[in-house]
């Protein structure tokens, strides 16, 4: 095993000369192939004895594919110095290597340093610094981001993250805070939340943007599934208003229930409804569609 290490050893250090000195395009690939198979090497070596090496990379005259799997190596080292030099490439506007480390730290799940670097950084910073706590599945770091954002940019840019992450929890806070959005509807939906979805589709704060429930109404198609379905059919039979009706049978278009769109048509006793119903049968084309068509080309109930 110390014959191997040393054999690493004299390798990386080597290729710190050589890729310092001119070369072939082949010959500075097989270098760069070559170093990047050392770093991978360095995996299963002792940690304190990895860690220098993998310094003297990220400082040498090394190609940035090369430093990134270095990063890659150095996030993977369980000791604190390794953890403050990937925080030190973090910190770093000015170097190229910044997103990776970023994401590099996402990985180690140790985030804590990523809210600094996130306070201070640009708009892609940001967002990369979003993309490192969802790799880590750091739900309430990016929860107090949206709970404090001045900026309905960066507002936007958590919420979205939070329905990926599927933070359900996170997201209703946020809409009983009254924070009600068309990027927060997106997340409930996003994260399938059908429940939070019918929750925020009943609250005052809906209630006083119509133009915004009506499409939570729509967007439970897109959730999917039979209680959606099921929410959709009741929200149709209970509608006070035409835009509330039209928005259930938008979302059971979305979502193909042909069979709840029947079940309303056979029920219904007003003939423009009936025609409404056909036409949405009718785009979706299936045999539902076909046999309530055929019934009232006879003149008959389906």
């Amino acid at each position: 095993m110390n014959m191997v290490r040393a054999f690493i050893f004299i390798l990386v250090c080597s290729m710190t000369t050589a890729l310092a000195q001119s070369g072939s395009s082949d010959e500075l690939n097989e270098r760069e192939e070559l170093a990047v198979t050392a770093l991978e090497a360095l995996m299963s070596a002792p940690s304190e004895r990895a860690l220098p090496l993998v310094q003297k990379v990220l400082n040498g005259n090394h190609s940035d594919r090369v430093k990134s799997r270095a990063l890659f190596v150095l996030g993977q080292i369980n000791l604190p110095e390794a953890q403050s030099a990937l925080i030190e490439f973090a910190e770093n506007a000015n170097s190229a290597l910044q997103t990776e480390a970023i994401r590099m730290i996402g990985i180690s799940g140790k985030t804590q340093a990523l809210e600094g670097i996130y306070a201070s950084g640009s708009m892609e910073i940001k967002h990369q610094v979003l993309q490192a706590y969802m790799i880590a599945g750091d739900k309430q770091s990016v929860y107090r981001i949206a709970s404090n954002a001045d900026d309905d940019k960066e507002f936007d840019e958590a919420i979205k993250m939070l329905g990926v992450m599927g933070a359900v929890d996170e997201l209703r806070e946020l809409a009983e805070r009254g924070n009600l959005t068309e990027s927060l509807l997106q997340a409930y939906v996003i994260s399938g939340d059908l429940e939070g979805l019918q929750s925020l589709i009943n609250t005052e704060a809906a209630a006083d943007n119509p133009e915004l429930r009506i499409q939570a109404i729509s967007s439970l198609g897109v959730i999917g599934g039979d209680r959606a379905s099921q929410v959709l059919i009741d929200t149709y039979r209970d509608a006070d208003t035409h835009e509330v009706r039209q928005a259930a049978l938008q979302g059971m278009l979305i979502s193909g229930n042909e069979e709840g769109l029947l079940e309303l048509y056979r029920e219904s006793r007003d003939s423009e409804e009936k025609r409404d119903l056909l036409r949405t049968l009718g785009i979706m084309g299936g045999d539902a569609a076909l046999e309530a068509i055929d019934a009232a080309l006879e003149g008959n109930q389906p």
